[in-house]
């Protein structure tokens, strides 16, 4: 009897241990481009959960970029980890990274197209990992931010976008917007690159009918969720990071929910 009791007592901490994180591979080709962008979820179990499209910033689909989608998806999300340049650009510094995110910023529309692109990728992998459709979103980081809120201008149908800290800018010529998704923009409120643009960021809101939100970290610059930056523009600040995460969770859970 003690070792039938035992045994049941074991069972969850067994299966908890043969749980694990999955990178696996999504590709596809568009225009001519290959695509190679990574699905992180945890396996733990099979119940169906929200699916994230995530942006990385400007370095793109890395070990980093991967590692924090398994620390946001834990067990509460899909997450796609998604390439925006096509599978053979990789920057490996700055300058690399620069190049590779000027012609999405010269072409919006193409931005657009890609990020939509990588919203029906996600749904298609229904059936293929533990997702559920009816409650998708898109994050994004720095560029990938930039990214996101074109996706939600684009009237892409999720229920939110969260960017941390991105561009602001609608880009020119301005398309219009078709907002279905809640929009949650967290910057620093010492980013001199993206907050000169706060004040027409806001204007484009009003006119707009989304449900929106600007929130204003305090004593940060750009990059405060990036692990390992620190130069004087582009900083990790932990409680940045976390104010910003524990935000992002309470504005996902609403809108998925459909709560105000």
């Amino acid at each position: 009897m003690r070792r039938v009791l035992f045994a049941l007592l074991s069972l969850p901490l067994a299966l908890a241990a043969q749980a694990k994180m999955v990178h696996r591979p999504v590709e596809w080709t568009d225009g001519g481009t290959r695509f190679h962008s990574v699905l992180v979820y945890d396996d733990a179990g099979p119940a169906r959960r929200p699916g994230l499209v995530m942006v990385p910033n400007w370095y793109g689909v890395s070990d980093e970029a991967v590692r924090k989608a398994e620390s946001i998806a834990g067990k509460r999300y899909v997450i796609l980890v998604t390439d925006m340049y096509g599978e053979r650009v990789r920057p490996k510094n700055d300058a690399e990274a620069k190049a590779a995110v000027q012609p999405l910023y010269a072409d919006r529309a193409l931005m657009r197209h890609r990020a939509n692109q990588a919203l029906a990728q996600l749904k298609a992998q229904a059936g293929k990992a533990p997702l559920d459709t009816g409650r998708l979103a898109a994050i994004g980081f720095c560029f990938g931010g930039s990214a996101v809120l074109d996706l939600a201008r684009s009237g892409a149908d999720v229920a939110a976008v969260v960017s941390f800290h991105g561009a602001l800018a609608a880009g020119k010529p301005a398309l219009p917007d078709h907002f279905k998704a809640r929009v949650l923009v967290m910057n620093g409120a010492d980013d001199r690159g993206t907050m000169p643009d706060a004040d027409a960021f806001m204007d484009e809101m009003r006119a707009s009918s989304a449900d929106w939100q600007l929130v204003v970290l305090g004593n940060a610059v750009h990059c405060f969720t990036e692990v390992g930056e620190n130069t004087p523009g582009c900083k990790y600040d932990a409680r940045a990071a976390a104010r910003s995460y524990r935000l992002m969770h309470e504005w996902l859970d609403a809108a998925f929910a459909g709560r105000p």
